[in-house]
């Protein structure tokens, strides 16, 4: 297993004085999942008053100011951040826990029991059905993580051309080699920031029949500006399907705040927590022609899986955070990362899935 080469992280302190006492405890491993799982609910349900969940003229308010933020915004913004965080990290990491086809997104449950294997192919499958994909299209994958949805579509679709945009150079490199040694020769990687990238050659009605973005959107704030440039992008016949994790109702930044704020902090610097409506107040260049709404249980059972690996996994990862945390700090970001995961699925978990979810976008051109 060969691990790309990556930036050593700034060293955080096991100790950081913003932190509350209670998360150090829980950075420290010193309390059980059950009751960090109990301390995560309690700050949803604080989360959700905030928000005025059960308040409607709080809540307009809110999302109205959310919606000015979001139009002054850039397209995104902490993009290194966002780097630094997720997605610069050794592919063994991930190899180690996530699925066989290493998708880093919400995986699909349909019975319940599947096997992680499975839930990924599940979803995999419903994004071909919903994004109605097709051999001999020409389809670009717009924020493809480690590239389980690129290298999938294919080898599906072995006459369809595969475009795949990522912002990290580790994870292009990793794509295209095992692209090479299944003998894909239909997927190209490029490497760019949404905010600034484009193609170099874009014939002027578009080059794409079919845009998929899978939990992309989640790191971005204009949304206008967004959807403007995949626009440009498409055929006019074209299709965009986005796969978000969203609130059914309720819209917020992730912001470091307080010593609260963990994920904001550590995972999630500069991100958005969208509500299942907001994407529907930017349609000035595409339209959503249909929206479907994903159990949270899906997600809590992909984390859990998640989880369970990583567990599992301890002893051959911790050589791996000790290179890229170093040897004081590993055995803490260990933890937060089981942490983080604990934080997803609780999060999505909570309310039996029915507070946050996943949120499923066709839009076409107007």
């Amino acid at each position: 297993m060969t691990v790309l080469s990556t930036p050593t992280l700034p060293p955080q302190a096991a100790a950081d004085a913003s932190d509350s006492w209670l998360i150090q405890c829980c950075e420290r491993g010193w309390l059980p999942d059950g009751l960090v799982r109990a301390g995560m609910r309690a700050l949803m349900r604080q989360r959700l008053r905030d928000e005025g969940l059960h308040d409607s003229e709080l809540r307009a308010r809110r999302f109205n100011a959310l919606l000015d933020e979001l139009h002054a915004s850039p397209i995104a913004i902490e993009t290194d951040a966002a780097n630094t965080q997720h997605y610069e990290l050794p592919p063994a990491f991930f190899e180690a826990h996530l699925g066989p086809q290493l998708k880093y997104s919400c995986a699909l449950y349909p019975n319940g029991s599947e096997t992680l294997a499975e839930a990924e192919e599940a979803m995999f499958a419903c994004y071909a059905e919903r994004a109605s994909l097709a051999d001999g299209q020409c389809i670009l994958d717009l924020g493809c993580g480690w590239g389980s949805l690129s290298l999938w579509m294919a080898k599906r679709y072995p006459n369809a051309r595969i475009v795949a945009l990522s912002n990290s150079r580790g994870q292009r490199s990793w794509i295209e080699a095992r692209a090479a040694e299944r003998g894909l020769t239909n997927l190209t990687v490029h490497t760019g920031n949404i905010v600034d990238f484009d193609f170099a050659e874009m014939p002027k009605g578009g080059l794409f029949d079919r845009v998929v973005s899978i939990e992309m959107f989640e790191h971005m704030k204009n949304y206008g500006l967004l959807l403007g440039k995949i626009a440009r992008w498409m055929r006019p016949d074209a299709v965009l399907f986005v796969h978000i994790f969203a609130h059914r109702t309720l819209a917020y930044h992730f912001q470091v705040q307080d010593g609260t704020d963990w994920m904001s902090k550590y995972f999630f610097t500069g991100g958005t927590m969208p509500s299942e409506s907001l994407l529907r107040e930017f349609q000035d260049d595409l339209r959503v022609a249909r929206h479907w709404w994903v159990s949270g249980m899906h997600y809590a059972r992909t984390a859990d899986h998640w989880l369970a690996n990583l567990d599992a996994a301890r002893g051959r990862l911790m050589p791996v955070f000790v290179q890229t945390y170093g040897e004081q700090q590993a055995a803490v970001w260990f933890q937060r990362w089981r942490m983080f995961y604990l934080a997803v699925s609780t999060l999505f978990g909570y309310a039996g899935g029915n507070e946050w979810g996943v949120a499923h976008y066709r839009f076409v051109k107007r």
